[in-house]
């Protein structure tokens, strides 16, 4: 299944290619897209191997305190299918950050572009952590190898296929994740060597792992590090997510290769009807696999983060395995790749055009590829680096820290400019 699944993403990006002759091509697909397709490829973009791996981990570990911050997401995304939406495809060409520099000049400019090439080349590490945990559990290949080949062939197919091939391969990627978490969920419940169908269910309530968390609203649990208040988690994912709709390249771009306004804001609003109950598939199979390992009586991985791919590799049907293995794989490759054409874009459009104005479109799509190699030589770095250790907290608790530390003001810098007026370059630095 796997080597099936790499040869169609592979036929599909050179297919595609053949049709790229300018960077507006590359970078928007020329701006053709249905609804239906940028719905898609904006869920594909947040669903990745994070999801799949460490949704169900942290609440194996600590409950379903990340629920109501992705229950948030539909709010945010009426508004910005209202106003949003309409303004950038108005308002900028490629970059969301050129509306930011006649704002607010060049710095502004740079400084959004900067946050969010830092905040998505750690996120795409993540990513592919995450992947590689699911392959080295399941399979016994190293982590370092697996993260090593998977990010020369996403870099590849990506560097070849541009936006347009991350698109439809996004359509694929999406129903392969979807039907592995039914069939994991499945599995679960009805599980006959735990009891009756339904038991872990019924365990995992037991031990508290369907708690949503601490709402207690004091001094002390909105500073303690050590308490995990739910009014912090509810306010960084709205803000998170704020951010990444609103002020995140990777977000705006598929608002902008769209073939109409009213295309692009349905794909807006049905990204809200696929993410949220993903998002809660994944969490509902990590209280299932606490239940079952309490009633089982098998013996559960030392790390959280290992939860899923263990359970996989043990319990399910080897048939499946294959299944499991390249939804992980297609989730991360979706969000990678859509992320490494974001990335190419920002670079080419803001500092390429601005420093080297005259040069040729043909010079920066051949430039833009190029950046497409670069990005995921570093994300690759990062990765490497954040391979989890016994003793730390899971992979996605570190990663929401880490992202909300790199970018966070990205989205004041965007909101000054949305909601007022008056703000002038000198008041936003």
């Amino acid at each position: 299944m796997l080597c099936g699944y790499g040869i169609l993403i592979v036929a599909l990006s050179v297919r595609v290619s053949r049709r790229q002759k300018t960077t507006k091509d590359y970078f928007m697909a020329g701006g053709t897209m249905p609804g239906w397709a940028v719905a898609m490829t904006l869920m594909a973009t947040l669903i990745s191997s994070g999801t799949v791996v460490g949704h169900p981990a942290t609440v194996y570990q600590s409950g379903l305190i990340l629920l109501l911050g992705n229950l948030t997401l539909p709010i945010v995304l009426i508004f910005l299918a209202r106003y949003i939406v309409p303004f950038y495809r108005h308002s900028v060409g490629m970059s969301a950050y050129e509306y930011i520099g006649a704002r607010f000049g060049l710095g502004g400019r740079f400084y959004a572009s900067a946050g969010f090439l830092a905040d998505r080349l750690f996120d795409l590490g993540l990513t592919m952590v995450t992947t590689a945990i699911a392959f080295n559990v399941i399979s016994g290949w190293p982590l370092r190898d697996v993260i090593l080949w998977t990010g020369v062939f996403t870099i590849a197919y990506t560097m070849i296929g541009g936006i347009e091939a991350v698109v439809w391969t996004s359509v694929a990627q999406g129903a392969i994740f979807v039907g592995a978490a039914l069939l994991i969920a499945g599995r679960l419940v009805f599980a006959p060597e735990v009891g009756a169908p339904g038991s872990v269910v019924v365990e995992a309530w037991r031990a508290g792992k369907f708690h949503l968390g601490n709402f207690d609203l004091t001094w002390a649990s909105l500073t303690n590090p050590l308490v995990t208040s739910q009014w912090l988690f509810i306010l960084a994912y709205a803000v998170n997510w704020g951010r990444r709709y609103i002020a995140d390249q990777h977000m705006v771009q598929r608002y902008l290769i769209a073939r109409s306004d009213r295309e692009a804001s349905r794909g807006a609003l049905w990204n809200a009807l696929l993410c949220v109950p993903i998002y809660s598939a994944f969490m509902f199979i990590g209280a299932c696999l606490y239940g079952y390992y309490q009633l089982s009586g098998d013996a559960p991985p030392a790390l959280a983060d290992n939860i899923v791919p263990h359970f996989i590799s043990h319990h399910m049907p080897s048939g499946l395995v294959g299944l499991f293995l390249a939804a992980v794989l297609s989730a991360s490759m979706s969000s990678i790749s859509g992320d490494l054409n974001s990335i190419a874009t920002v670079v080419t459009k803001d500092y390429l055009e601005h420093f080297r104005p005259e040069t040729p479109d043909r010079t920066k799509l051949i430039f833009g590829r190029c950046m497409v190699v670069v990005a995921g030589a570093i994300m690759t770095l990062i990765a490497l680096l954040l391979v989890p250790e016994a003793g730390l907290a899971s992979v996605m608790e570190r990663g929401v820290t880490i992202a909300a530390i790199l970018s966070g003001g990205t989205l004041g810098l965007f909101s000054l400019g949305f909601l007022t007026r008056r703000a002038t370059r000198t008041g936003c630095n």
